[in-house]
């Protein structure tokens, strides 16, 4: 399976910038993501004050080198560097060697 990681820094981000972030992805980006052609799914983490990623896995090489190159000739102007202050530390395809269910299932929502 093929992954792609972005993350920008929060160090150094507005105060409120999390919750404008949460806000963000409940609001617009889950139903952007949600039903996309060529994605298997995408989670957005976060570590208050540190960092800010969203982690994406896609059904084949085509639709992730066409996502990031859109997202990179773009990223300095993305909604996530927009309200962060600053682009994306990190822009980093790789390979997700694995995957496991647990017994409580897989629950997509827009806010956790």
């Amino acid at each position: 399976m093929l992954g792609l990681t972005i993350r920008w820094s929060l160090a150094d981000a507005p105060e409120g910038a999390e919750e404008a972030l949460a806000a963000f992805v409940a609001e617009t980006s889950y139903a952007r993501f949600t039903g996309m052609a060529g994605l298997r799914w995408k989670t957005w983490r976060m570590v208050r004050g540190e960092w800010f990623e969203g982690s994406y896995v896609f059904a084949t090489s085509e639709a992730r080198d066409e996502f990031q190159r859109a997202f990179t000739e773009g990223a300095a102007e993305s909604p996530g560097s927009q309200m962060i202050g600053s682009p994306p530390i990190l822009v980093e395809a790789c390979d997700i060697v694995a995957v496991a269910e647990g017994w409580d299932g897989f629950a997509a929502t827009p806010r956790a």
